[in-house]
């Protein structure tokens, strides 16, 4: 029997992490839904991303893994595994999609003894060794991220849908959120100047350029977003800004960070997380790209927004490289000039609009 012809009653889909590559994924959960409306349907996903998709209306069940517990000796390692893969078991799912790939999730999808268990044919770390059923993507190197979770959509009967952007939203932190940002002048344009890869910094100097541009000509208000790591970033940013800005890096949870985008008016953000968060949101991007490619990675538009992911023009941009060899020539050839364009017709467009 083909995948797409069968009614599965209990589903997980398995994609621990990251940020942004779960919010690429997410509207797989909803293509589910609509395939299977009565079923069980459970997200398995790292405990501290558990905020993010908490509420989701087309999950029932979000499933913490507990990646930690691998960094408190091996026994504690082996015991926590075997607890959870039992825990997996017992769930008797019918079909489970094992979306990351890699060994750690080969293994949790073989775990619960599903059935049907659906993977790409290209995962890596011989994760594939654990599918019963295998997908196929011979243009996996030329197309979206999020194109290449839809396959699995496909398979499964679902190509009729339309991708639909979900994530749930906290009344309380948007509530909150509203309260902070009131006496700022809007547009509100987050800014994300962080990323966990070096080669994906534009540099701190040229975020302060396209900043200080927002607030000369269009007088809006600058909000920092970003991981603790990233606080040292966001302070020189704002050292370098004369106009209103506020500074949300490593202060908030998951959660917050949510509200915080779904009320900006536009990102200006690095390939990083809070950017793919922000585009699932209906946010209006731009973003611009170093080592990795807009084509594969970058701000996808969800709700008819406008997005924009701005490639460098260097020999080796898109190289996927995270230390350079090259002296970050990407840096310097890829100019606020080249960017503000784009962020301007953004921002014409919420005046426009507003």
């Amino acid at each position: 029997m083909e995948l797409g012809t069968r009614n599965f009653r209990r589903v997980a889909v398995i994609k621990p992490s990251a940020l942004g590559d779960i919010a690429h994924a997410v509207p797989v959960a909803t293509a589910l839904r609509a395939m299977f409306p009565t079923a069980h349907l459970s997200w398995i996903v790292n405990r501290s991303y558990v905020p993010l998709l908490a509420g989701h209306p087309h999950l029932d069940a979000v499933i913490p893994f507990d990646r930690g517990s691998f960094s408190r000796g091996p026994l504690a390692a082996v015991n926590y595994s075997l607890a959870f893969a039992n825990q997996l078991r017992r769930r008797r799912f019918d079909l489970v999609i094992d979306l990351q790939g890699l060994l750690r999730t080969g293994l949790m999808t073989a775990a619960t003894a599903a059935p049907v268990r659906v993977g790409f044919a290209n995962a890596r770390e011989g994760s594939r060794h654990f599918y019963t059923h295998k997908i196929d993507i011979p243009d996996a190197d030329r197309i979206h991220a999020i194109d290449r979770y839809w396959r699995v959509v496909e398979a499964l009967g679902g190509g009729h849908l339309t991708k639909g952007f979900v994530l749930p939203v906290d009344s309380k932190e948007l509530g909150a959120v509203d309260a902070e940002l009131a006496p700022f002048p809007r547009p509100w344009v987050a800014v994300a100047p962080g990323a966990r890869w070096l080669t994906k910094r534009w540099p701190v100097g040229a975020f302060a350029d396209i900043g200080s541009r927002v607030h000369r000509e269009v007088g809006g208000t600058l909000v920092l977003v970003g991981a603790v790591d990233d606080t040292g970033l966001s302070v020189d940013l704002q050292s370098r800004l004369n106009g209103p800005v506020v500074d949300y890096t490593g202060k908030t949870g998951i959660a917050k960070m949510v509200a915080v985008l779904k009320r900006a008016d536009a990102m200006l953000s690095n390939d990083t997380g809070p950017l793919h968060v922000a585009a699932a949101l209906g946010v209006p991007c731009v973003a611009p790209y170093l080592c990795t490619k807009p084509v594969l990675h970058g701000p996808y538009p969800a709700h008819g927004q406008a997005v924009h992911g701005i490639p460098t023009a260097v020999p080796c941009g898109g190289s996927y490289l995270r230390q350079c060899p090259y002296k970050l020539e990407c840096m310097g050839e890829l100019t606020p000039d080249k960017v503000w364009p784009a962020l301007a017709e953004v921002l014409q467009s919420w005046r426009r609009g507003s």
